[in-house]
């Protein structure tokens, strides 16, 4: 019986350590699950534009002093790629697509901070030159969207695939760890959705299981009374949204 007993504890305790392992794994590698940097792969227009730190590619369509569309991609998005549709959408509107650090030719490394940091400057170059500025954010680049918009002046903010955090979408994909305690990066995007006053759509994928439609239906919670909108568009999922021709006319109907 007592070796029984000895067993059960070097048992149980390395099933903790290999817990705490993985914990720590967690903890030091979260970035690299959280950011999947991508080259551009289409050639194409784009600005080398300055940062503290880095230097930042943004894939570009000049239309000197038309309103201009900032797009922020998801976590594995080449924006290159994201360029035509917008420009095929949008004929009239110049387009900033921005290559997040580590992304495309953009140097330095993301994190939650730099990429808010990165909006910002994006914007006030593009404010020197537009009358008018509309924000699209995509996954990840839905919580950049939002901070951006609660923060500067924006005309039309649209949210494909977005969260009401990151920090809620990480516990649905990993709920045996601790996420909240190990957590870098949060995207609170809900506890900033309320100091958005500008006309908001929000796009969801009817059968996406990255970012569930229970986050995004929390999110529109967040924001004040007739701000934000909701529009599901059906037989999708979070990677093939952007194929449905519903997809594209609710795009093209939120920024009108």
């Amino acid at each position: 019986m007592r070796a029984l007993k000895v067993a059960l504890v070097w048992l149980l305790s390395g099933l903790a350590l290999l817990y705490l392992a993985g914990c720590g794994a967690m903890y030091t590698w979260q970035r690299a699950l959280l950011y999947l940097p991508q080259p551009a792969r289409l050639p194409g227009e784009s600005l080398a534009l300055p940062v503290e730190g880095a230097t930042l590619q943004v894939s570009v369509r000049s239309r000197p002093g038309a309103p201009a569309l900032l797009y922020f991609g998801g976590n594995a998005e080449d924006v290159s790629a994201t360029l035509p549709q917008l420009a095929q959408l949008f004929p009239d509107h110049a387009l900033y697509l921005l290559h997040y650090r580590g992304f495309g030719q953009s140097t330095g490394e993301p994190t939650e901070l730099v990429l808010h940091a990165d909006a910002l400057v994006l914007y006030e170059h593009a404010r020197r030159g537009h009358p008018e500025i509309k924000v699209v954010g995509r996954s990840l680049g839905s919580g950049v969207a939002v901070r951006l918009a609660s923060e500067r002046a924006v005309a039309r903010l649209v949210l494909i695939t977005p969260y009401d955090s990151i920090e809620n979408v990480a516990v649905e994909q990993f709920p045996w760890l601790p996420v909240r305690w190990l957590i870098r990066d949060r995207f609170d995007s809900a506890a900033l959705a309320g100091r958005i006053g500008v006309p908001t759509t929000l796009i969801a994928a009817e059968h996406d299981t990255l970012i569930r439609p229970e986050r995004t239906a929390r999110l529109l919670t967040h924001f004040r009374p007739g701000v934000a909108r909701l529009v599901n568009i059906p037989g999708t999922g979070h990677n093939d949204i952007g194929a449905s021709p519903r997809y594209a006319r609710a795009l093209a109907a939120a920024l009108r």
